[in-house]
């Protein structure tokens, strides 16, 4: 796991408007790279309180990040986050005392 304070990236939506992040994290789960994103702004179908969560991919030259469509997935890589993003509060709460 990767922690990544304050990483802003910009993704290309589907109407080809771009959308800020901020990278929370990225991880591996399954032998693939996922990357938990907070929209900075205003995202369709994205509560405010959410985060997104995206398959991460990449030749060496270019990183592609992939929605994850089968829900099961899904569900497992949201987990996954859940550990590492209550792991990552921990330490920030153990750090403040």
């Amino acid at each position: 796991m990767e922690g990544n304070k304050n990483s802003i990236i910009t993704l290309t939506d589907e109407s080809g408007r771009e959308v800020d992040f901020d990278l929370v994290c990225t991880f591996d789960y399954e032998n693939k790279r996922y990357a938990a994103l907070f929209p900075i702004e205003k995202v369709e179908g994205v509560e405010d309180d959410e985060v997104m969560l995206l398959e991460v991919k990449g030749d060496g030259q270019e990183t592609v990040f992939d929605p994850i469509e089968n829900e099961v997935l899904l569900d497992e890589v949201f987990n996954e986050f859940m550990e590492i993003f209550d792991d990552m509060v921990e330490r920030d709460d153990t750090a403040e005392s």
